[in-house]
Formats: structure tokens, C-alpha cells, sequence
């Protein structure tokens, strides 16, 4: 078992109340971490610690804030053996998707750290002689940044990465399914020397989640929320931010649609697919989740994948390599179980994997998959996936399209031109032609529409959403005033 602590103006400290939760293994049920239970008051001391460090953080020029960043970039990458125990403990993740984890979690630092010097603003034409009128961009304040335990090391040090670039300070909120993850990204970045209150670090037992996370979206000290999660939860954090005028960017669920047109290169795709519909046993936003095939190639396709996805090794990551280890909780075998036995009742044809009783679940594949089924529209997030036999583009695209998310997609063919005019078609705010629907990097503007969420991550978009963009003139000529 690992007893952690929280993160508050540089000090390690417990809740107020001095409670505490556990994060059980997944795998066999034991007490992976103890963590603080924080309370609505623990979260607003420090909120408090991140405003104090604002005016300060703010002011520190470009150079040292990059140099503080690529400091943390290394420290992250040398608890590379810690991240893959702790999230094998917490969440049952393979070692190869943990390692994946800390790799671009360390470039999200470097692209952050670059990022310190183009926060560029513009000269503006004005009509005022004499005016010079500029637009500016500044550091918002403090960015409350609430990461899930999926991708726990990507999405962790994204939650705060360029709002720290952009000179604001920040409050990571760790998910109650991987506290000690998460609290091993507050430890690279001390260690890389930020100063006290720059970056705090909270836990909460889930019970509490509400009445915390509301208490921070309430400060008037906190200008940005940045949400990765379930659309359901979104929702909620949509509704808190909206009640006080703050903005969002939330990156919420999906349902990535990946489109194999009638010319594909069949095993690339094939490829494409294993790697996005199984990679950590299907549970990032980016998954694939439904394979659309056009009739004229399905069978073919259908047999490489079905074969090539059945040979995908299962077990514990704690006793040796595997490419599926096991999913977060019973919550998630329950529901893929449900959605294997109603798609199977309605015609479907289970080609490989099944139900499970373990957390355990092995890659499955469901052909024939129909709009009557639930796996046709529901999430599985999870290693079920549904195959929809579609006649020609246009069907291709409605199926694509036919659902309330819009992350990721992919279209294979070997027709570039004719792949892009069907990309321009999907509804999503990603798509990728000959790729896999998972895909990240730090650079790329990253986002969905629809349900899967509103507002960028990366790059130049990463810092218009955590920046406040000013108007500010300069009168250098004596001005005229009507009166």
C-alpha cells in the first residue's frame, strides 16, 4: 500500500480533518493507495496558495519559466518505473500504455516550455491618430485543473502544463481512482524547483468530489477550469462555470467512428484498428469505437482483424509484459458484458473475446452490429467493439456521423483526395486519414464537438484558452476631445 499526501503552497499535508480514502487494485481488490480526503475547505487554502503565487509566477520572465519546465520534463521521465507500478496498482494499466504515458507526457513539458516565448500579442490599425493599439495576451489567474485516471500521466500534466507556460498559477485535482499517479507529476515538478504555491495538488474521496470541486469553481481567484472526463460530467462542470461566468475547455467522451472505405489498404487498416480499439483495453477518449466497413471488403477485413485481435496477450502488468491488462473497475465488465449480451440477442456475431467475470476482459469483436443495438450508441469504453457493414461512402458517413460525440475519427483508402473529402464530412474535431483514431501530440490543437467537449489543448490553442486577450493603447500624440 502507498500512503500519499497532498500538495499545498510546496508543503505536504493531509486533509484539514486529517481524513483519508483508499484506492482499492482492480486486479485483486487490495488497498493499492491511501490518500487524503479532502475537504471543501482543504481545496480552498488552496486555491488561496495558488492566487498568493500568481503576481509573482505571472511576472517571472519566459527564460525561467521554460528552463523550470524542461527541469520538470526530466523529472518525470526518471519516475518512469514509478508511474508504470503506480498506475499497474491503481488503474491495472499495462506497462506499455503507462510508458506511452510518461513519453508524451514528458513532451507535453517541452511543448510547454517552448510555448513561454510565443505568447505574442499584435499592433492593431487604429483610427485614433496617434493611438498605438495593441492586443495582448496575459496570464487569467489561477486554472483548476481536474485530470481523469485513464490516461493519468498525459492528461495529468495537461491539465496544467500551458496554463503554466502562460504564467498562470494551478490546482490539480487527482482523480480518486489514481491519487498516487497523479501525485507523482506534482513530484517531478517540485523537485524541478517551481516555487511554493505555483502548483498544488489535491485528493478527495469520491463521496466528496461535488462539494470540492464546486467550493474551487466558486473562488473568485480561479478564472479557468480545465475538465477531462465523461460528458455527464462535463455537463456538470459546464453548468458550476457557467453560474459564475468562467470559462471551460472541457474534453469529454466519444464514440470514434473509423471508416474503412472499399479501396483500403486492408491490413494498414486492420493495424489501425487493433492499435485504437485496444490500446489500455480501450479506455481513452480517443478509442475506437465503432468500425465502420464498407460490404464490398468486409469479409476480408473482418477475418484479419478478427485474427489478429484474438491474439492479443492478456494478464495481470504486474507479473510481466501484456498488451491488455485490466480494465478500472466491475462497473466496466458489467457494462460490456450487457453490451455483448444485447448486441448477441439481436443478431450479432461475436468473432473473438466475450464476456468476462473478471476484470480481466480480452479484445472483442462484434460483426453485424445494428442502430437496434446499444453498442451502436453507447460508449463501451472498454475492449468490446462493433462492427457496421455500410454500402458506399455516403452510408459510411452517416454511421460516422449518427451519434451525439464528435473526438476523434479515421477514414482508410488509398485515394487521399477522395479519404479527405469524407474527413471533411465527419463531424469530429479530429480525423485522421490511414491513422488510428488514437493519436496525440503536444503541439496539435486537440479537441472534439458535439458531446465530446468544447475548446482546444495544445499548441497556439493552449494558450489562447489559458490567456485573457486585452486591448491596450497608448496615446503618443495630444488627442482631441469633442468636449
Amino acid at each position: 500500500m502507498n500512503t500519499i499526501t497532498m500538495s499545498i503552497n510546496g508543503e505536504r499535508t493531509m486533509a484539514g480533518n486529517g481524513a483519508t480514502f483508499e484506492r482499492h487494485s482492480p486486479l485483486d481488490g487490495q488497498v493499492a493507495t491511501r490518500a487524503p480526503a479532502a475537504t471543501a475547505s482543504d481545496a480552498i487554502r488552496a486555491v488561496d496558495a495558488a492566487a498568493a503565487a500568481f503576481p509573482s509566477w505571472s511576472a517571472t520572465g519566459p527564460g525561467e519559466r521554460r528552463a523550470l519546465l524542461l527541469k520538470a520534463a526530466h523529472a518525470l521521465e526518471a519516475k518512469g518505473d514509478a508511474f508504470a507500478a503506480a498506475m499497474a496498482a491503481e488503474t491495472g494499466a499495462s506497462a506499455i500504455w503507462a510508458g506511452f504515458n510518461v513519453q508524451l507526457a514528458a513532451n507535453i513539458l517541452v511543448e510547454a516550455a517552448a510555448l513561454t516565448t510565443q505568447i505574442s500579442g499584435e499592433v492593431i490599425p487604429s483610427d485614433l491618430p496617434g493611438s498605438l493599439a495593441m492586443g495582448i495576451r496575459q496570464a487569467a489567474g489561477v486554472v483548476l485543473g481536474i485530470a481523469p485516471w485513464n490516461a493519468p500521466v498525459i492528461l495529468g500534466v495537461r491539465a496544467i502544463a500551458v496554463p503554466l507556460a502562460c504564467g498562470n498559477t494551478v490546482v490539480l485535482k487527482g482523480s480518486e481512482l489514481c491519487p498516487a499517479t497523479h501525485g507523482l507529476i506534482i513530484d517531478a515538478l517540485q523537485e524541478a524547483g517551481l516555487p511554493k504555491g505555483v502548483i498544488n495538488f489535491i485528493t478527495n474521496a469520491p463521496d466528496d468530489a461535488a462539494a470540492v470541486v464546486e467550493a474551487m469553481i466558486a473562488h473568485p481567484a480561479v478564472r479557468r477550469v480545465n475538465f477531462t472526463g465523461s460528458t455527464r460530467i462535463g455537463k456538470i462542470i459546464a453548468r458550476h462555470c457557467a453560474g459564475h461566468l468562467k470559462p471551460a475547455v472541457l474534453e469529454l467522451g466519444g464514440k470514434a467512428p473509423l471508416l474503412v472505405l472499399d479501396d483500403a489498404d486492408l491490413d494498414a487498416a486492420v493495424d489501425g484498428v487493433t492499435f485504437g480499439a485496444f490500446a489500455n483495453s480501450g479506455q481513452i477518449c480517443m478509442s475506437t469505437e465503432r468500425i465502420i466497413v464498407d460490404h464490398k471488403v468486409a469479409d476480408e477485413f473482418v477475418r484479419r482483424l478478427a485474427a489478429k485481435a484474438g491474439k492479443l496477450s492478456l494478464g495481470d502488468p504486474r507479473r510481466g509484459p501484456v498488451v491488455l491488462g485490466s480494465v478500472i473497475d466491475r462497473t466496466t465488465v458489467i457494462r460490456c458484458n450487457a453490451l455483448i449480451d444485447d448486441a448477441v440477442a439481436k443478431g450479432a456475431t461475436l468473432l473473438c473475446g466475450g464476456k468476462t467475470d473478471s476484470t480481466l476482459m480480452p479484445a472483442t469483436l462484434l460483426d453485424h452490429v445494428t442502430p437496434d443495438m446499444n453498442i451502436y450508441g453507447e460508449e463501451s469504453f472498454g475492449p468490446v467493439k462493433g462492427i457496421v457493414r455500410v454500402s458506399g461512402d455516403d452510408a459510411a458517413i452517416a454511421c460516422a456521423n449518427d451519434n451525439e460525440y464528435g473526438l476523434s475519427s479515421a477514414v482508410f483508402s488509398r485515394d487521399t483526395a477522395r479519404a479527405l473529402r469524407v474527413a471533411q464530412r465527419i463531424a469530429s474535431g479530429i480525423c485522421h486519414i490511414n491513422g488510428a483514431t488514437v493519436h496525440d501530440e503536444p503541439q496539435m490543437p486537440f479537441g472534439g464537438v458535439k458531446g465530446s467537449g468544447v475548446g482546444h489543448f495544445g499548441g497556439k490553442a493552449g494558450i489562447d484558452a489559458f490567456t485573457d486577450l486585452r486591448w491596450v493603447t497608448v496615446q503618443t500624440t495630444p488627442r482631441h476631445y469633442p468636449f
